[in-house]
């Protein structure tokens, strides 16, 4: 009878409670972050884990790991960790997990996006709700796009004005394929290494150049090792905030809300703050120059125009890899945002 009396009684309680007595979750979730906490999207990976542990009164507990902390440097490896289960939750680059989806390569056409709206208009139609399917088919839920952005040049032996002065530069470049076929077509050795490892590489002098968004220059002082920049904006790198398809099933309904909401905010303010750092940078690019003594290079529409043609046959090729009615479908919308 005390027993029976002692259930009723932890019923009514969790009636009265559901927030706190829901589904016994693991002590500890995992994000891994491939960046520091200076970036944007390291300090949006730490205000979802606090946001979340708020709202979930203490259910869900996230340690991030930055730095590539959980993947030991190697950032093609990511996409696999969230499709283990080995990492519960994550913010992190298309780039990095165009090997495991290929048509996220999408993002690293050359000079496929002009702008922002063009960026905002493909995620919101078609093209970014396909690239989401693709992703939970292959046990990863994408809970919103976030941003790195637009992709620059710095190296240490010249300005970059012409494709012709990339012939026989180190280029250190993220280890997917594209990236090799494009800087190869514009005469450079491209390098595949991990980020850890080429900051070193660049100190050796072993290293030319590397290619990243601008919001990174300072951060990792890029401006010790490297005297040039070239603005070219040849790709865009978004990120995505995904929680592993194994820690999803595992969550109560009500979470699973809690963190699309968050989530979604977050990556908001996230894709804000990258912006803000590229809508400024007249502001770094001065403390570039004038602190940091960088050489920059502004390319004119012209020599941009030569960039574009001599990586054509990469962005033709690419495109029947990605899929001919993906690209084609993604043209048409980045027109109509010109």
């Amino acid at each position: 009878m005390m027993a029976k009396l002692a259930a009723i009684v932890v019923i009514v309680i969790a009636g009265f409670f559901p927030a706190r007595l829901a589904a016994q979750y693991q002590p500890e979730f995992k994000m891994s972050v491939v960046v520091n906490k200076e970036t944007s999207w390291g300090r949006a990976a730490t205000r979802f884990a606090d946001a979340i542990k708020f709202r979930t009164h203490g259910r869900i507990q996230i340690k991030t790991y930055f730095e590539g902390q959980l993947i030991a440097g190697e950032q093609r490896s990511e996409f696999q960790l969230l499709q283990q289960g080995v990492a519960d939750f994550m913010i992190g680059s298309t780039i990095n997990w165009s090997p495991q989806v290929n048509e996220l390569n999408l993002f690293n056409l050359p000079f496929m996006f002009p702008n922002h709206a063009a960026l905002d208009a493909v995620q919101a139609g078609a093209p970014g709700k396909l690239l989401f399917q693709l992703m939970e088919q292959k046990g990863v839920i994408p809970i919103a796009w976030g941003e790195n952005g637009f992709r620059e040049l710095t190296n240490s032996k010249r300005p970059i004005r012409r494709p012709e002065d990339f012939h026989g530069l180190n280029i250190r470049v993220v280890g997917v394929p594209i990236f090799a076929d494009i800087f190869r077509t514009l005469g450079a050795n491209p390098v595949s290494i991990n980020f850890v490892k080429a900051l070193e590489a660049f100190r050796l002098g072993q290293v030319d150049g590397q290619e990243n968004p601008l919001a990174l220059i300072i951060p990792y002082q890029l401006w010790a090792v490297h005297n040039y920049i070239t603005l070219w904006r040849y790709t865009i790198d978004p990120t995505i905030l995904a929680v592993s398809g194994k820690t999803w099933m595992s969550l109560k309904p009500e979470d699973r809300q809690i963190l699309r909401e968050v989530g979604e905010l977050m990556m908001t303010v996230q894709k804000k703050e990258a912006r803000e750092g590229l809508e400024n940078a007249s502001i770094v690019i001065d403390v570039l120059q004038k602190i940091y003594q960088m050489e920059v290079t502004h390319l004119s529409p012209a020599d941009l125009q030569l960039f574009r043609d001599k990586t054509r046959s990469v962005y033709n090729r690419w495109a029947a890899d990605i899929g001919i009615e993906l690209v084609r479908n993604t043209e048409r919308i980045v027109e109509s945002a010109k």
